[in-house]
């Protein structure tokens, strides 16, 4: 299988019990009815990023959906958590891109964002070993990076919650679902 589609949600839960956070941080995302099988991180080429709106109508009950995802958890009541995917995409669509999740306390949805992106470009660049600085490397006019002579273009999907003020579990997650199409 080689995903033709990408589409990227978030979602957060609180509950008493840890799973059924989880849960309601998965129907938040949209994803609940799915069967989810976590994969790494390669975009594959020619892999059309879509909008979660059109990606949530090709997606069937009991389907199994490969994600990348990024998920945090915690029961401190007022502790800001969150969860991130960044995706660096060549704008050549014949070369393949790179997702990173990353997680973490106290930062916020932007900070969170930003970390990812320059995560997955930094990945990428290195993966096909190119030099890579992204502080010096990101176009702030473009919003793109360059590598190489290459450009390639970033995006990230965040979500952030406070922990419940009651010490209920509050889950939050990010996810880049992949479909065949």
């Amino acid at each position: 299988m080689i995903p033709k589609m990408v589409f990227f949600t978030k979602g957060v839960g609180k509950h008493k019990h840890d799973l059924q956070s989880f849960e309601l941080a998965l129907r938040s995302a949209g994803i609940e009815k799915c069967n989810l099988v976590n994969v790494s991180s390669i975009v594959p080429p020619n892999c059309r990023i879509i909008s979660r709106e059109k990606g949530m109508k090709l997606v069937k009950p009991g389907q199994i959906i490969y994600c990348v995802m990024s998920r945090n958890k915690a029961n401190e009541p007022n502790r800001l958590l969150g969860a991130a995917i960044g995706v660096a995409m060549p704008k050549d669509g014949d070369s393949y891109g790179y997702i990173s999740e990353h997680h973490c306390f106290g930062e916020t949805s932007k900070k969170l964002g930003d970390y990812a992106e320059d995560l997955a470009a930094t990945m990428l660049a290195t993966t096909l070993g190119l030099e890579f600085d992204s502080d010096k490397a990101w176009d702030e006019r473009k919003q793109e990076y360059r590598m190489s002579g290459q450009f390639v273009r970033t995006q990230s999907i965040a979500q952030t919650a406070k922990g419940d003020k009651n010490g209920l579990y509050t889950t939050v997650l990010a996810a880049a679902v992949f479909l065949e199409g």
